[in-house]
């Protein structure tokens, strides 16, 4: 049940309308911690394969705690060289995502990707716990399909995609889980939740003051630079563009720096999430798969 917002702030003439603004921001992000900092869906189906010429294939996933999570199954084109498990980033939903991974089946790859619980026509509302579970769920479902296995499989998540695919593979590769995971791509990823959030708050004036205690709401224990290197020895490949605006470049630096060998950073020059407009950045991350 959500908590009530103390009186006084319910009283405009009390406070400066500034003042006001401030404690009534504050007494939000406390409420429901900085969650809503980083997740933003929506319902609206924006594309669906088929209107790209894409087999397809609607998967439903129940979840441990009752959830429903949807996904699509995009077969290869012809005989498939493996299979990429994309997680997308904090907005809207799969629908609005699939441009940067539609280019991936004609090369010879399966792609899988999930909706986190709260986005598309995934039932709940989302978390940070809950979509960690959500990306969870989708590869252990992956590791069950006829169709992957003796094929290499890769993680791929962009933006908000990536935190949570990075502390995926980490605790994947360090249970020894199967199927083993043959590579891990981030692209545009932050180095951590509660750094991104103190750093995000830090930009605002009403927020500014807040940073820090807000940023305590968050549990320290997905801060990708601490985690990122457990994932050696699959292979990583962090991909960040010098001029993301949403996301800054230093982030991908501080994960390459904090990563263990075998790594590779692509630094590219698109806006956030982008990276696939570029047939060049394409070819960087075929590279990758093939040699992987």
């Amino acid at each position: 049940m959500a908590r009530r917002i103390p009186r006084l702030l319910l009283k405009p003439h009390s406070l400066k309308a500034p003042l006001l603004a401030l404690l009534v921001t504050a007494a939000a992000l406390l409420q429901s911690g900085c969650s809503s900092l980083f997740f933003f869906p929506d319902r609206n189906t924006y594309i669906t394969p088929d209107r790209l010429n894409l087999s397809y294939e609607n998967v439903h996933l129940d979840t441990a705690d009752g959830e429903t999570l949807h996904g699509w199954w995009l077969p290869a084109k012809g005989e498939a060289q493996g299979t990429v498990y994309f997680l997308h980033g904090n907005a809207q939903n799969i629908s609005s995502h699939l441009l940067n991974i539609a280019w991936l089946p004609a090369e010879g790859y399966n792609v899988f990707t999930i909706d986190y619980r709260g986005y598309g026509k995934s039932t709940g509302a989302p978390d940070i716990e809950g979509a960690l579970h959500d990306s969870d769920t989708g590869l252990r479902w992956l590791a069950t399909k006829a169709e992957t296995q003796n094929t290499p499989i890769f993680l791929l998540g962009q933006s908000l995609g990536g935190a949570l695919g990075l502390t995926l593979a980490s605790e994947w590769v360090q249970r020894n889980e199967t199927p083993e995971l043959n590579g891990v791509i981030l692209d545009g990823t932050f180095s951590g939740f509660r750094g991104i959030a103190r750093e995000k708050l830090s930009e605002f004036w009403l927020t500014w003051a807040f940073q820090v205690p807000l940023s305590w709401t968050i549990p320290d224990d997905y801060e990708g630079v601490d985690l990122i290197a457990n994932i050696s020895p699959t292979p990583v490949m962090i991909i960040h563009s010098v001029r993301d605006g949403i996301i800054p470049f230093h982030h991908g630096q501080a994960l390459y720096e904090a990563a263990r060998e075998p790594k590779q950073f692509l630094p590219t020059d698109t806006p956030h999430s982008a990276t696939f407009i570029i047939p060049a950045y394409k070819e960087s991350v075929l590279e990758f798969l093939k040699k992987n």
